[in-house]
Order: C-alpha cells, then sequence, then structure tokens
C-alpha cells in the first residue's frame, strides 16, 4: 500500500475522528454518534475513552488491515497515519479497550512488525504494521484508542465484535479445496505472481488433507490485490517455506478471483473459506483443523512462530 494511496482513506478516517483536542463528547458506553443535517459525522466517545482522546495531540486516523473480529482473542492490525499522511513508525504503540462494562479499562501493546521479504525500493511503500492481541468477550460496536509511545498523536477505531467470525475459524475443519495445481496445470495459468510462485502450486488443500499433512495456506492475489500488502503476504509464505518444507510441511498459494480476473468475481475456494477479505493465511494441522489464522499482512515471524507452535511437531 502506497502513501498516496492510503490518502483517501485517511479523509473518510478523519470523518469520524475529532478525537484530540477536547472534541470527543460522551455518553453511554459504545454510543457511536450520529450524521446531522449538513452530512458532517460527530462521533461520540464512550465515558472511558473520552479523558485519552483529549491528551495533547494532533488528529489521526488508524486504518484497519484487520476487520473479522469475534469474541475471544483476536490479532488486530492496523497502521497510524498523521493528517499530512505520512505514517507513525515507533516500535510500540498502546491500544486501550474496555473488554465489558463493569470492568476496567485494558491496555495492549501493539508490536510494528515488517511485512515482506527484504528492503522495499519504493520510498512511500508501507514496510510495517501495528499488531495487538486482544480479548474481546462481547458482540457489538467496541472502541479502541491507539496511542504510540513516545508520540503526541490521537487514534481510535470501533470494532464490530460477532459471536462467530466470517471465515474458517481456529478451530474449525479446513474445507478440503480442490484448488488447481501444477500436476495438471501450468503455473502462468494458477498465479498472478510474475515470475510464478510455482514452489507454492505443487498441491491442492484436498490432497494434504487426505494425506494427512500440514500445511499453510494463502489466498492472495498479487497482481490484483486492492492494497500492495498482498504481494508480501505470497513473499512471506515463499519465505517460510523455504525453512520449514524440509519438515513435512506444505505450502499452498490461491488465487483470490475465478480464472485470475476480477471482474468475474471471487472463486470457488475463496467461497469455501467463507474469506470476507483478502489476503488470507491460515496453519493448518495433519488431522486438517485450522491452527493459525492472519488477515491481512503478516510478518515472517508472526507466520513462522505459529508454525513452530501449532504443527512442528
Amino acid at each position: 500500500m502506497r502513501l498516496s494511496a492510503i490518502a483517501a482513506l485517511v479523509v473518510s478516517a478523519l470523518l469520524v475522528s475529532g478525537c484530540s483536542g477536547g472534541d470527543a463528547t460522551t455518553t453511554g458506553d459504545d454510543a457511536l454518534g450520529s450524521t446531522d443535517a449538513d452530512s458532517s459525522v460527530t462521533v461520540t466517545a464512550p465515558s472511558w475513552a473520552a479523558p485519552l482522546l483529549t491528551r495533547a495531540g494532533p488528529e489521526g486516523a488508524a486504518i484497519m488491515a484487520s476487520s473479522d473480529y469475534a469474541t475471544g482473542r483476536n490479532r488486530v492490525s492496523f497502521l497510524l497515519v498523521r493528517d499530512d499522511n505520512s505514517l507513525v513508525r515507533v516500535p510500540i504503540a498502546d491500544v486501550f479497550y474496555k473488554p465489558d462494562p463493569d470492568t476496567a479499562t485494558q491496555r495492549a501493546p501493539a508490536k510494528l512488525v515488517p511485512i515482506g521479504v527484504g528492503m522495499s525500493a519504493e520510498p512511500d511503500e508501507v514496510k510495517e504494521i501495528y499488531v495487538a492481541n486482544l480479548d474481546l468477550p462481547r458482540t457489538g460496536k467496541q472502541w479502541i484508542v491507539i496511542q504510540p509511545r513516545g508520540v503526541a498523536f490521537q487514534g481510535f477505531q470501533i470494532l464490530d465484535v460477532k459471536e462467530k467470525p466470517t471465515a474458517i475459524a481456529i478451530g474449525e475443519k479446513a474445507p478440503a479445496s480442490n484448488n488447481p495445481t501444477t500436476a495438471t496445470t501450468p503455473a502462468e495459468r494458477i498465479t498472478t505472481a510474475r515470475p510464478p510462485d510455482a514452489a507454492l502450486l505443487r498441491y491442492s488443500v484436498a490432497e494434504s488433507i487426505e494425506a494427512r499433512l500440514p500445511f499453510v495456506v494463502t489466498f492472495a492475489t498479487p497482481a490484483f490485490c486492492e492494497s500492495r500488502t498482498c504481494g508480501p503476504t505470497v513473499e512471506v509464505v515463499e519465505a517460510a517455506r523455504k525453512r520449514y518444507e524440509k519438515d513435512g510441511i506444505r505450502f499452498i498459494h490461491v488465487e483470490i478471483y475465478e480464472k485470475n480476473v476480477p471482474g468475474n468475481g471471487v472463486n470457488r475456494w475463496v467461497r469455501e473459506w467463507k474469506l470476507p477479505t483478502e489476503p488470507w493465511v491460515f496453519v493448518v494441522d495433519r488431522n486438517g483443523i485450522v491452527r493459525g489464522r492472519f488477515e491481512g499482512a503478516v510478518s515472517v515471524d508472526e507466520l513462522t512462530s505459529s508454525i513452530r507452535r501449532d504443527i512442528l511437531r
């Protein structure tokens, strides 16, 4: 994702920010405010968030890289963008949230992690993303307030927490997808990556489940992704393959669109996994059970840690 592409997102996010300088008004927890007659947006902060939002610091936007949240533990990832479109890149940002109306406000660290492999030649390329793990025990609209350490910056977002996630969840059986492989189809016709990522196209999900072998599968479209984070996701999976393929773990890339044409809509494998966004990476054990799940950009360290913890025996 390039900074020029972020600008439109920042404008829409700032329409609902009003998050510093004393502009946040309060009512009950999780009140969302309304739109008035002149189409300006007023956001009403919950009472616990108002003191945080009125601290000194310029307004900014928290651009979410994840969105499929459900009750329980959630990986929440985002960018922090100043009003001049520059990115906040300090190592840690504090995420404040209130898991339950009757509990104290919690603080969780969000670490800035690198995405992709190696250094990008583009000066305005997004190279890192913030990742936090939040325990969200209840459904509904839930606020988070984000403050990077050592930087005067105020940001917030409102998470939509469901009882169950939309995409296949951790602990669920992986769908036995018969995605195309190089056994029957040339790599150039399977993938939009150039050069083709042939090493990730040798196995289908279905045959890996039948063989009772652990695998990592990424759903991504390097040529047509909506943000630059898609391409590096495939590169991250390839980097993990080079480390762990020797341990009997398979690595699979599945494209997003029918016949690799965006105008055709998503393909049946994306529908089988119920993916509301892209890219995604899933870590699946030898019994075909999902053990790791990453929406959006993922770092090499995050993915390899999941592989070691969840499927490497």
